[in-house]
């Protein structure tokens, strides 16, 4: 379950979260390289363990350099004059806020870690409380938040396991009326990979020309093995079986915070805000 609160610190208010040791690219930098090389770029770090003359395209299509990954880590940042705040939560299209922002969606099975990822993106703005609840399949409508004057990120509810019965209507509204979405994270389990109910989703945004990218979470469950295997598995997917689905995959771990620095800028680079992107 996710829920977001996003009230500006005012005098005389709660105090709002500490972040991480490690939501801040600052802190990475101190790790020793190795480290520090497998929390900014998870997957490029997985490829180390390819066979010899394996295609190691797919592993390095965005791949930005330490002055990209600063930039979007702005955007992540509240401050004076730039505030990240919760809009409105909607359960249909008419009950929406207006489509201002450039805007991306998140979106998954219940329990893959949704609520604990945009907690992690949203760890440098101390002032937006994310809660995460044990019990799967909580969030039962659309969220909408502000990410300043930059983008929208909206948070859907979780499909499979207690997903809301009007579920497939509320998406599917949303993916065809929402004209300003520039790209939907659909969210992968790595331990488990994908399953018949992501191969739903998958087939929705396929129908409707959706731009999305897959997103692993829970990188920190699984073994490197298996984590190759599974990357390797849905990398041929989506080279045989998809035309809408950005050929790179994303890790995360939420409790590592690998994979979260470069999903901001991914996130800030579709929504035009990071339009130009240094390679590493």
């Amino acid at each position: 379950m996710l829920l977001l609160r996003a009230a500006r610190s005012r005098a005389g208010g709660p105090p709002g979260r500490s972040p991480s040791p490690l939501a801040a690219l600052s802190q990475v930098l101190k790790l020793e390289r190795n480290r520090r090389d497998g929390v900014m770029f998870p997957l490029q770090r997985l490829a180390r363990n390819l066979v010899p003359g394996a295609e190691e395209a797919a592993f390095n299509l965005f791949q930005p350099g330490l002055p990209a990954l600063q930039r979007a880590e702005v955007f992540f940042t509240s401050g004076r004059g730039h505030a990240i705040d919760y809009v409105s939560s909607a359960v249909r299209m008419d009950h929406a806020p207006p489509s201002a922002l450039p805007e991306v969606c998140f979106i998954g099975r219940s329990n893959v870690g949704k609520s604990s990822l945009i907690r992690a993106l949203f760890s440098l703005a101390p002032e937006v409380e994310v809660r995460v609840s044990k019990t799967p399949g909580h969030t039962k409508k659309m969220n909408f938040f502000n990410v300043g004057k930059y983008f929208t990120l909206v948070d859907m509810p979780g499909y499979g396991y207690r997903a809301p019965e009007d579920f497939v209507d509320m998406v599917e509204a949303y993916l065809q009326e929402r004209h300003n979405l520039k790209r939907t994270f659909l969210l992968v389990d790595a331990v488990v990979g994908i399953q018949s109910t992501d191969l739903i989703a998958v087939e929705m945004l396929e129908e409707f020309g959706i731009p999305y990218v897959m997103v692993l979470t829970k990188i920190d469950r699984a073994s490197k093995g298996l984590l190759l295997k599974n990357v390797l598995g849905i990398q041929k997917f989506v080279k045989e079986k998809t035309q809408g689905c950005f050929p790179q995959l994303f890790l995360v771990s939420s409790v590592e915070f690998s994979g979260v620095h470069l999903l901001r800028c991914f996130v800030a680079h579709v929504t035009g805000n990071l339009p130009t992107v240094e390679a590493s």
